[in-house]
């Protein structure tokens, strides 16, 4: 599996939000299954609205896992996914305890000292499960 860390230059969280709207139409349009964990249900709904205006005219086909847990990109928070393999935009603050239903996992790091630490702790975690993190710079 491969672990990327998408590094954005600013501290805001629209931002992240953002990044995971463009991650997710690139991962659709060459048809992964994506699966976006979200830290909770307000983020949830902020995505759910965002996927629907992300990108004029086109349309991201989503839903919430409570809907429609085999859609093309789904907005989940704990919940395992249905379909996988599949990728992974985990904006969750902690590891996904379901990394074995993913080929690829995307954490947004932003420059928020919070976000920075929280990025930190998962980038080692990986590390001791025995994964390689990559940087990626946006």
């Amino acid at each position: 599996m491969r672990v990327e860390f998408y590094v954005l230059p600013t501290t805001q969280t629209a931002d992240r939000l953002n990044a995971a709207c463009r991650l997710a139409h690139k991962a659709w349009h060459a048809g992964f299954t994506t699966f976006i964990r979200c830290a909770d249900t307000k983020q949830q709904a902020q995505l759910d609205e965002m996927l629907w205006t992300f990108r004029r005219p086109s349309f991201i086909p989503h839903a919430l896992y409570s809907d429609h847990c085999h859609a093309p990109v789904i907005l989940a928070i704990d919940e395992r996914p249905q379909h996988t393999p599949c990728v992974l935009i985990n904006l969750h603050p902690k590891i996904s305890s379901h990394l074995d239903c993913f080929n690829r996992v995307i954490e947004i790091v932003n420059q928020d000292p919070e976000q920075l630490n929280i990025s930190r702790h998962n980038f080692v975690n990986y590390r001791k499960q025995g994964y390689k993190p990559a940087r990626v710079e946006l």
